[in-house]
């Protein structure tokens, strides 16, 4: 029986913490044509356009005027997505002459936005070994 507690004790030590799923919600796209074009960060550095810093780059398919996809075995924690309704499928966010998006946008959280884009901070969430829902509404 001694044997059999040892084994599991370190059996168990070998077990790493399970890890976490994302349930991705995108609402509001005004129409079903296109894709939801989605990138997630785990740390500020390149949040929220740099597509070569996201640690996920996914373009999701509009159904029913919103986008959706469960993200598993996520490792636990800090996250942040961006994303913008790309209906001519081309990869490019629109924008006007002064630089502002053209194309329907949001971020986790949905901050306010005064002058740009939020910070890391104000769009994270944490992961850890439950579920999590995120639900973007697209402005």
């Amino acid at each position: 029986m001694n044997l059999l507690v040892a084994l599991f004790i370190s059996f168990s030590s070998f077990i790493s913490p399970s890890n976490g799923e994302i349930h991705l919600i995108i609402e509001e796209t005004e129409v079903n044509e296109g894709v939801v074009q989605v990138l997630l960060f785990n740390n500020k550095d390149g949040f929220p356009s740099d597509i070569n810093k996201a640690i996920k780059k996914l373009s999701l398919p509009v159904v029913n005027k919103k986008a959706e996809i469960v993200l598993k075995d996520i490792d636990p924690g800090e996250y942040a997505f961006s994303v913008f309704h790309d209906q001519d499928m081309d990869g490019e966010m629109k924008k006007n002459q002064i630089g502002y998006p053209l194309d329907k946008f949001g971020f986790s959280n949905n901050p306010s936005l005064l002058f740009g884009p939020p910070s890391f901070s104000k769009a994270s969430f944490k992961v850890k070994d439950k579920p999590v829902t995120v639900k973007i509404k697209l402005r």
